[in-house]
């Protein structure tokens, strides 16, 4: 009987990992490749993305950011900028509620336009719409005596026009006091900021005492820092004079939660 002869086993490869390693290597770099042009910004889109967020949660502004002036035609003049972009569904929620929230907004502005609007065409009340909300800038010629706290009796027919409306809305309401830089002294008043202070807190409780709720109410006083005319002018500090009613967006004053800062907090 022939025996057949046993086949040599091959030799083993010790650089077949080498295969392997490449096939990693390769993959890696591919991934490296994938991230990069991930997180390269593309400026056409950036811009697109910035305008549409712009439009979404600043509302009625101009370019510079002011207010624009609402009149009883606003509703039939407002629109729309149309976005580029196709907005994913959470934003698009946000997007609609903000829309909903600034259609019911400028509702409420017409209404207190059309209801004031004698005094609106006199210049002696404007009512206009920001990023805050809508803002009712009253002369305080109109509530007040010349160098007085206390509202006047001819501004409570003005109040309750402005309350009636208010009342059915669900928004914090701002009043803030404003006056010129004009010097005031007094045993009471010893500055502007006590008077324009002493001027927000009587609308405010005028506005309490015709049923608006007192947790929507805040009052604020800025004194001559924030003029929207000239002070060198009678008639610049007469616009400076004013009583400014702001409907804030979003519902009542809420408390917020305070986390506690120590000297040992920092940044993550």
């Amino acid at each position: 009987m022939i025996r057949r002869k046993h086949l040599e086993d091959d030799d083993d490869n010790h650089e077949r990992w080498l295969v392997s390693y490449a096939d990693f290597i390769t993959l890696l770099f591919a991934f490296f490749v994938v991230m990069y042009a991930i997180s390269s910004v593309n400026q056409s889109k950036y811009e697109q993305l910035t305008s549409a967020m712009g439009s979404a949660f600043m509302g009625n502004l101009s370019p510079d950011g002011k207010i624009i002036q609402i009149n009883k035609d606003s509703a039939t003049q407002a629109t729309q900028p149309k976005s580029m972009l196709k907005p994913l569904p959470l934003s698009h929620i946000y997007a609609e509620r903000s829309h909903k929230e600034r259609e019911a907004m400028l509702k409420v502005g017409v209404d207190l336009s059309s209801k004031l609007s004698t005094l609106v065409s006199e210049n002696k009340v404007n009512i206009g719409q920001n990023s805050r909300g809508v803002q009712i800038d009253i002369n305080d010629s109109l509530l007040f005596e010349a160098g007085s706290a206390e509202l006047s009796e001819k501004a409570r027919p003005i109040m309750l026009e402005v309350a009636t409306i208010l009342k059915a809305t669900p928004y914090a309401i701002q009043v803030e006091g404003h006056t010129d830089n004009t010097p005031i002294h007094s045993e009471i008043l010893i500055s502007n900021w006590e008077l324009s202070a002493l001027r927000a807190s009587s609308v405010v409780r005028m506005l309490s005492s015709l049923e608006i709720a007192e947790n929507r109410l805040s009052a604020t006083g800025f004194g001559s820092t924030q003029p929207i005319s000239e002070n060198e002018t009678p008639e610049g500090r007469g616009k400076n004079r004013r009583v400014a009613i702001l409907i804030l967006y979003g519902s009542k004053n809420q408390i917020d939660d305070v986390m506690p800062i120590t000297a040992a907090s920092k940044i993550e």
